[in-house]
């Protein structure tokens, strides 16, 4: 009897489990649906569109820091004081202004004011003393939007007339952002964006227009 138990248990056993070529055929199937799943999902736009969010991120924090300081200070933090009829920011060519370390500063001829030590607690890169600091900003988060090797270049411009916006704008990575941005410009030359960026701003902005590159997504 006892053999008879162990005969029919062990048969059970074999007859429960996966041969060979059953296992091969389900690690097959699975690895051909892992390889749609990848296909379909494309993780690297996936990262990229997650990068472009955070600089687009990066962009809100700066324009809504320029908007606080000069609803409480009562002028621009690229002008020197209320007084100062430069309303305007740009590279010196009507186009936008790349932000850096020192870039844009304000228009103080014997203080060195960097406009990103204004926004913030006024000594992360070093303006001369006497700079209004307006705590805006973290200084970490402009030490990391300047320094940081993988944050992406932003830039800013206003063309400088009362009313004009402020814009912030960076080359995005990824398709979805792209595509976005294209659609905005409408042409090499900018047709689409906003009255109040200059000709030679439309054309910075949206230069590489067709070509997969040199297309700027711009915040407002």
């Amino acid at each position: 009897m006892n053999k008879l138990l162990r005969s029919l248990t062990a048969q059970g056993f074999r007859s429960a489990g996966f041969t060979m070529i059953e296992l091969l055929i389900v690690i097959s199937i699975l690895g051909i649906l892992a390889v749609a799943v990848l296909s379909a999902i494309n993780p690297v736009e996936q990262i990229n569109r997650g990068r472009d969010t955070g600089t687009r991120s990066d962009a809100e924090q700066l324009i809504s820091a320029i908007d606080r300081y000069n609803a409480f200070q009562g002028y621009f933090p690229w002008q020197e004081d209320a007084d100062s009829t430069n309303l305007g920011v740009d590279n010196g060519s009507s186009a936008p202004l790349l932000i850096d370390a020192t870039n844009p500063k304000d228009d103080d001829a014997v203080k060195n004011c960097y406009v990103l030590d204004k926004l913030s607690d006024g000594t992360t890169f070093s303006s001369d003393a006497g700079c209004v600091a307006s705590d805006e900003l973290k200084s970490s988060f402009v030490d990391r939007i300047v320094n940081n090797s993988s944050a992406r270049d932003m830039y800013i411009y206003n063309q400088g007339t009362s009313g004009n916006s402020t814009y912030v704008c960076f080359e995005p990575q990824s398709k979805a952002f792209y595509s976005e941005a294209e659609a905005r410009c409408e042409d090499a030359a900018g047709a689409g964006l906003p009255s109040d960026l200059s000709v030679a701003a439309k054309a910075f902005l949206c230069s590489g227009y067709g070509s997969g590159s040199d297309v700027y997504s711009c915040l407002p």
